[in-house]
């Protein structure tokens, strides 16, 4: 790629945080409309479950291979595909006459968002050589990652109340195609000169896998979590799992180049995305249901009840980017670690009678931990790995985020299906304690998993694995 100036770097950043926001914003903004769908579409628990977690399991499954697609075909190409894709899908959504149609145009979105993020993340890659430059890009976008997420709800009331659920879908419709058309203008287009071989039979293991398991979460309460049904999930998980694990190490270009995972930095920010993202997801499909179902609040207040979250990512965001490019990732992560404890053991003592400001007050801490955990995940993902194979590395962290958040959604869910003895309305403050236990325990997986990834012993072994692909650089180059 020629060198561009700084404005069109700049430009292009923008155009690609764009397509970001749009993604991240349905993966939330849906949140606060749930009670809403409910009613008009005869949805239960497990049905709004299935409305988030259609649109992020999609998204999990397809990111590793649009990263690839991208760095074999055309990264802009690739790029514009997904935006229209994305926008299709989301004017299809807002147009659904049930939950079951609507859970299949999630997943038309969920393909087209698939192509977004990884491809835009390798995009900034290639733009921004120079590394603190590219730290602050990538710290920029983990603004608007954050960003995003924390504002669906925001938005999602905003649009909600005075219009109703299909507006929420509407939003991504003009800024779809004003992506579409500001990439054309303005986004070179490039490639990978050796980009990896299409990997059909990892691709298919790796839908399998998450699928099984998201499926036996959420609907174990409902059929037991000991029916055949639910434990034939579970052991195909199991089975699937040990054949992605043969399968992918003997083929000579993987889907999943499981020697990332060599470098405990690596892998530390996968397990950190799983866990901040699972804490996420949950954080918001549990408000959403408490303050609309217990606390009797419109869509609207109840998206308002959440601007400490998204002010206090965007605020914590950048910093956590520029505290990277000088520090490294280790103090955004022990703050991240720190801040979704605390939100999460404090979201125990919740009632039905809290204090508003008190509860503004958690909803802030649960913000600064969300906006200190993107940064450090991007660039320990991308940071190391061959320039060659961006597209791919971006795609394996991007992927552990939409993983968590599904998993997130499903795990809280049923964690309150389960303690529910009736619907939503029976004893759901008591089972929302213990969803909030749950990401409380997330909060100590960051913390504990950023401190033992980012010492000197995590370095030598990114070293190792970074002087191992050393040679597949050296012949591949990037153009």
């Amino acid at each position: 790629m020629n060198e561009l100036s700084r404005g069109r770097r700049l430009l292009v950043l923008a155009i690609c945080c764009m397509s970001l926001f749009i993604v991240g914003l349905d993966n939330t903004i849906v949140n606060v409309a749930l009670p809403t769908l409910a009613r008009d579409l005869n949805a239960p628990l497990s049905g709004l479950q299935w409305t988030i977690d259609a649109y992020t399991l999609v998204l999990a499954a397809l990111l590793m291979l649009a990263g690839s697609t991208g760095d074999r075909i055309g990264r802009r190409r690739t790029f514009q595909t997904g935006l229209v894709v994305f926008s299709l899908g989301s004017l299809l959504c807002s147009m659904a006459p049930s939950l079951g149609w609507l859970v299949v145009f999630r997943m038309i979105q969920a393909v087209g968002g698939s192509m977004l993020n990884p491809v835009a993340m390798s995009i900034i890659t290639n733009t921004f050589t120079a590394p603190k430059e590219r730290a602050r890009a990538i710290g920029v976008w983990g603004a608007v990652a954050g960003l995003s997420m924390a504002a669906g709800p925001l938005i999602g009331g905003l649009l909600v109340e005075p219009v109703g659920w299909r507006s929420i879908f509407w939003i991504n419709v003009p800024i779809g195609i004003a992506a579409i058309v500001l990439t054309a203008l303005f986004v070179p287009e490039s490639k990978a000169a050796r980009p990896r071989r299409i990997d059909p039979v990892g691709q298919l293991l790796i839908a399998l896998l998450l699928g099984t398991v998201t499926f036996g979460i959420i609907e174990g309460p409902n059929a037991g979590w000991a029916s055949p049904p639910i434990l034939g999930c579970f052991a195909a998980a199991v089975a699937v799992l040990a054949a992605l694990l043969y399968y992918e190490p003997r083929r000579e270009e993987p889907l999943i180049d499981l020697r990332f995972f060599r470098s405990a930095p690596f892998t530390g920010a996968a397990v950190i995305a799983i866990s901040a993202f699972a804490a996420t997801g949950g954080f918001l499909f549990l408000n959403t249901l408490y303050l609309q179902n217990e606390r009797g609040l419109t869509p609207l207040a109840a998206g308002l009840c959440t601007l400490p979250t998204a002010l206090t990512s965007l605020v914590v965001s950048p910093l956590s980017g520029r505290l990277v490019a000088a520090r490294g990732p280790r103090p955004s992560l022990v703050v991240a670690g720190v801040a979704f404890t605390v939100a999460g053991v404090l979201l125990t003592l919740v009632t039905r009678q809290t204090p508003l400001t008190g509860l503004l007050a958690i909803y802030a801490v649960f913000g600064i931990g969300l906006g200190a955990v993107n940064a450090p995940i991007t660039n320990t993902a991308v940071s190391g790995m061959p320039r060659a194979q961006a597209g791919v590395a971006a795609a394996i962290a991007s992927t552990s985020r939409q993983t968590g958040q599904a998993l997130g959604v499903a795990i809280s869910g049923s964690v309150v299906a389960s303690g529910l003895a009736g619907g939503l309305g029976a004893g759901f403050m008591q089972a929302g304690h213990a969803g909030w236990r749950v990401i409380a325990g997330y909060g100590l997986i960051v913390l504990i998993v950023g401190l033992a990834t980012t010492g000197r012993w995590a370095r030598r072994t990114a070293d190792r694995v970074t002087a191992g692909f050393a040679p597949e650089e050296a012949k591949a180059g990037v153009r």
